[in-house]
This record gives C-alpha cells, structure tokens and sequence, in this order.
C-alpha cells in the first residue's frame, strides 16, 4: 500500500484549523482574509527557475514565521507565478507575501508536464551505489543488467501486485529492502522472512502465493532496514529506486515500469 506517513498539507491545515478558513475545493489554505482568488491548477509554459534568489529566501523567512512548527527545506521560485516551498519529500506553493498556500500538481499547460511529479523526483533522487545493499535481498534474473531496489512491506497489498507485474521481467537484479511499518505483524514476517534458509524464495512465496514464512529466530536488522528508510525518507510502499537514481512509489503500470527499467 502506497502509504503517506506524513503530508505537508495536512500538516498546514492543521496548524491554521484553530485560526483560519480553509477552502477545501481547490485545496487553498488562506492566512488572510484578502488573499490569492480561489481556482483550479496553477498552469504555465516555462521551466523551473534556480533557487540562488532574494525572493525566495524572503519566501522560506516568512513561511516559517507563520509555519514555525515546520522545517523547511528550500523554496524555489517558478516561472508561473507560486513559489515552491519544499518540506521534506512535500511540495506545496505560495505567493511572495505567503498570504496563501496551495497543495496539488502545477500542470504545464503548454506540454501537459507534471511539474510538481518533476521536482519531487529530482530531490528524491539517491545514485544506486550508495544504497547498502548488504541489507537487501538480492534476486538476479538472466544476465541481471537491469538493477531496482524496492521498499516492501509484507503486508503491502500493493506490493504484491508490483511483484506480479516484475514476473514478467528478465535481465534483471532485483534488491529488496524489508521495510515493516504497515501492521503490527510486519516486523515478525520481516524477520521469519530474513532468518528463512532462503531469502528470495520465502519472500517470493509470500508475496506472490500468500505462503506464511514459517517461524524463525535470528539477528533480523530491522531496526537498521527503518533507519535506513526514514533517512532515505521512504514514506510508503512500495517504494523503488531505479539503476539511474530515479525514485518512484506505488505499484508502477508494466508501461512504466519497463520504461524506467531501461532508462539510463
């Protein structure tokens, strides 16, 4: 299951809720009475802009003036009006005055770009060497040139269609981070899955044909496995991290998937 542990815009709604009026239609939290008009999805034709400007940095003082509970990453200007404010892996947008902030995709209209999609994935962008893959399960199908590395908890629904769709695929090496933070059960299938004589084939089993692994008794390293995760910010699964850097979540179409596979 492709679970938010955590939303920027839940918690700016709830920091305004006692104080201020929140226009749930077009997810625009407004923090004074004559703010931004309320609308649909920010639209535009231009790239994103640089973040080495004046502005914004006046931007990130004063939305952590009114957020102070918030850490604030950066906040980078675009090109079609908002600023990008990051808070963690979160995105959301507000004016130069920060009178107004707004949660959702910005859309370039002119080439129907996901322009919110586009940012997410460069700051969560992590070079595939440096994940430790001694704390994955390592699976290789024919030649393994193709490389994935997947977050998964065993009682990810979602997870498991994600297997069913990988079936298909050959030439690839797939690296497996346990990640329990689903259910109460999570960590005590992550362990019996990790001390199992085989790895790959017991998780396999349960994931792709419900086998319960069988109990078993070791040294698992899942307090390590959810360090790692939270460094990595891994806030659902699945999660996965492609050979050129790239991260994405959520059970990926065959389409898609097969198309980051082959990326480089």
């Amino acid at each position: 299951m492709n679970l938010r542990l955590w939303s920027a815009a839940a918690a700016l709604a709830g920091a305004l809720a006692l104080t201020t009026p929140v226009q749930a239609q077009d997810k625009t939290v407004s923090t004074q009475s004559a703010g931004q008009p309320a609308g649909a999805k920010v639209v535009g034709t231009s790239q994103m802009q640089g973040a080495d400007d004046p502005a914004a940095a006046a931007v990130k003082s004063r939305f952590a003036e009114r957020f102070p509970d918030m850490q604030v990453t950066a906040v980078r200007r675009t090109p079609y009006g908002p600023f990008e404010v990051q808070v963690g892996m979160d995105l959301v947008y507000t004016n130069e005055a920060v009178s107004w902030v707004m949660e959702g995709p910005l859309i370039d209209a002119a080439t129907r770009r996901d322009v919110t999609r586009e940012s997410q994935e460069k700051i969560g962008a992590v070079p595939f060497d440096q994940l430790p893959l001694d704390l994955a399960i390592k699976q290789v199908r024919g030649n393994g040139s193709r490389k994935v590395a997947i977050f998964e908890d065993p009682n990810c629904g979602y997870c498991k269609q994600l297997r069913h769709t990988l079936e298909g695929q050959t030439d690839l090496t797939i690296y497996t981070f346990l990640y329990p933070i689903l259910a109460p059960d999570s960590k005590t299938k992550v362990r019996d899955v990790w001390c199992s004589s085989d790895k790959a084939a017991t998780w396999d089993d349960w994931m792709l044909h419900g086998k319960t692994p069988p109990t078993a008794n070791c040294s698992a390293p899942v307090d390590k496995l959810l360090t790692l995760g939270q460094k990595l910010m891994v806030r659902g699964t699945p999660t996965l991290f492609f050979a050129n850097g790239s991260r994405v979540s959520g059970a990926l179409p065959v389409e898609e998937l097969q198309a980051r596979l082959d990326a480089k």
